[in-house]
């Protein structure tokens, strides 16, 4: 089975029931993993999550089938979700569907792999696999999910908010799930208890755009500013900026970059290109500059290597909590060196 976002809603419940392995990728992570998620949510009894790593399993491809066939610790059910780069799984997965055995759910998100990559092949023509391809959203399909997630949370709000929702979540459906879920419970609504959404209510739980915090950050160092990034480091220290969540903005323009890179090519015009994104409404006028920027830094196995980089950064961010600031201020000023123009 294939699916897009464009259909992913009305293949989901079908999929959920029909297939074991599902494989999202695309260079839009957030909606991905979303859909990850969502299938979880469909499945008769999840159970216990597993969660392993492409790159363990690109040392190990035998690691998977085993998992995925052995009894969890309580005799109950059990699902896996693997996050991953590339076709870094494909050697497990294979190993996986040539097994013998009746294997649990396997859920794999990989960044950076397309429906075209080795592992997306050797699935999207089985019945009991589905591969979905995830582009990044414009403004409109988030404002319109927003809508539906505040339906589901017995929120009534209108277009203007559900708008103003989906930019400050940076077009990122989980944040914007984590902006519903807080005004839900502020609120304290329910489908059965349903309550209407002001300005005063999305104040009140401290919505704000990225631009207030997020971007600055982000333009200095994928724009290779190094000679800002130090001051940006102690405003991010200063305000407390979630370290997880600034890194969801990187992952963010990373893949809005990768987009973008595929329409352009090797050889085309970036304004032209820039300019139609920005006609199509999927380019904030003011990210226009350094968009042009960033594109001319990040290009091909360099821009690979970004996407790789931050998620390998995510990754270490989950695992060591406790330092995460100071790890991804040094992840960062890597990759602000790596941006930066050669004299």
């Amino acid at each position: 089975m294939k699916a897009t976002q464009k259909d992913f809603k009305g293949t989901a419940a079908r999929a959920a029931g029909a297939c074991n392995v599902f494989f999202f990728c695309g260079p839009d992570e957030a909606g991905a993993s979303a859909a990850a998620n969502k299938i979880i949510s469909l499945l008769d009894d999840p159970g216990e999550r597993i969660e392993m790593a492409g790159a363990d399993l690109r040392k190990d491809p035998v690691l998977l089938g085993d998992e995925a066939r052995s009894n969890s610790l309580f005799g109950g059910t059990r699902h896996i979700f693997v996050r991953a780069s590339g076709d870094e799984a494909h050697d497990a997965v294979k190993n996986l569907i040539e097994g013998e055995g009746e294997a649990c759910p396997v859920l794999i998100v990989a960044t950076s792999a397309t429906e075209k990559s080795r592992t997306a092949k050797l699935l999207d023509k089985r019945d009991d696999a589905l591969v979905a391809m995830f582009w990044p959203p414009d403004l409109q399909a988030v404002s319109s999910s927003v809508r539906t997630m505040a339906d589901g949370a017995g929120l009534q709000l209108n277009g203007d908010i559900a708008e103003r929702i989906a930019r400050a979540a940076g077009l990122d459906v989980r944040l914007a799930q984590s902006e519903v879920e807080k005004l839900a419970l502020y609120l304290d609504a329910s489908p059965q208890s349903p309550r209407t959404v002001d300005l005063d209510a999305l104040d009140a739980i401290g919505a704000k755009t990225e631009d207030d915090g997020f971007m600055p950050l982000v333009n200095a160092v994928l724009s290779g500013e190094t000679n800002k990034l130090q001051a940006e480091l102690q405003r991010m220290h200063e305000l407390s900026i979630n370290p997880v969540g600034l890194l969801l903005a990187f992952e963010r323009r990373a893949a809005q970059l990768t987009s973008l890179a595929a329409k352009i090519g090797p050889r085309g015009d970036i304004k032209s290109a820039i300019d139609a994104e920005k006609r199509a409404r999927r380019i904030f006028w003011k990210d226009e500059r350094d968009l042009s920027v960033q594109i001319r830094r990040w290009r091909g196995k360099k821009l690979e290597r970004l996407v790789a980089k931050l998620v390998e950064l995510h990754r270490t961010l989950l695992s060591n909590s406790q330092s995460s600031e100071l790890l991804l201020s040094q992840g960062l000023a890597e990759i602000a060196r790596a941006a930066a123009p050669r004299n």
